[in-house]
C-alpha cells in the first residue's frame, strides 16, 4: 500500500513535534466549533473541570488542574459567574477561599460542549481502523503517565 505524502513526512518527524502539532490543531478546531457558544479554551476548560468534580473546588484547585497560575483564573471565573454558569460561595474548610460550583445552566452548556467535542473526534478519527485508534490511545496514555509522574516530581531530564 502506498503512503500519502503526509504519512511519509510524519515518519521523519519527532514524536513530540507530531504530538504538539496535533494538540494545537485539535484545540484550534475545538475552539472554532465552540465559537457558537461564545466559548474559548480559557472559558470551557475551567467549566469542564468543575463539571467533572463531585465536590466544590477552590480557585487554586482549578488553576492547578489546568496548569495555570491562580491569578490568571480569576477573570475567567468572574466571567463564568457573571454568565450564571458557576457560583462562588463560602468554603467550610477554609474561610479565606471560595467554594466554586457549576450551576445547572453550566452543566447544560457542558453537555452541549461535550457533544460538539465528541462529534469533532468522530470526524477526525473516521476511516481509521479501531485497532489503530486503540493503540494510539494506549501509547498517548503511557506517554502522559510518564510525563505527569516525572514533571510532578520535578525530575531532571
Amino acid at each position: 500500500m502506498r503512503q500519502s505524502k503526509m504519512e511519509a513526512a510524519a515518519e521523519n518527524k519527532r514524536m513530540g513535534t507530531l504530538i504538539g502539532v496535533a494538540s494545537r490543531q485539535w484545540r484550534r478546531a475545538i475552539d472554532l466549533r465552540l465559537r457558537q457558544f461564545d466559548m474559548t479554551e480559557a472559558t470551557w476548560m475551567p467549566l469542564l473541570q468543575l463539571s467533572r468534580s463531585s465536590k466544590p473546588l477552590r480557585q487554586r484547585d482549578i488553576a492547578s488542574a489546568l496548569s495555570l497560575d491562580s491569578s490568571s483564573v480569576v477573570r475567567v471565573l468572574g466571567n463564568l459567574e457573571a454568565a450564571g454558569l458557576i457560583e462562588r460561595g463560602a468554603n467550610a474548610a477554609d474561610r479565606r477561599a471560595k467554594a466554586i460550583v457549576i450551576t445547572g445552566a453550566g452543566r447544560a452548556l457542558v453537555n452541549r460542549l461535550e457533544r460538539t467535542s465528541q462529534d469533532l473526534e468522530q470526524e477526525l478519527l473516521a476511516g481509521l481502523p479501531q485497532a489503530d485508534i486503540a493503540a494510539t490511545r494506549k501509547t498517548l496514555a503511557h506517554i502522559c503517565q510518564i510525563l505527569l509522574r516525572r514533571n510532578d516530581r520535578g525530575s531532571q531530564w
